[in-house]
């Protein structure tokens, strides 16, 4: 299965989802999970 390519603008928009809900109060790791990213190890 190929990988999906991502635009920068949805990159971008995807980090500062992470950066809103870890200044909330969420893990970094909860956050990645939330916006349906893999985390890398």
């Amino acid at each position: 299965m190929p990988k999906k390519r991502h635009k920068p603008e949805e990159i971008v928009a995807k980090l500062r989802q992470v950066d809103v809900m870890v200044s909330q109060g969420q893990s970094v790791a909860d956050a990645v999970r939330a916006i349906g990213v893999t985390e890398v190890a």
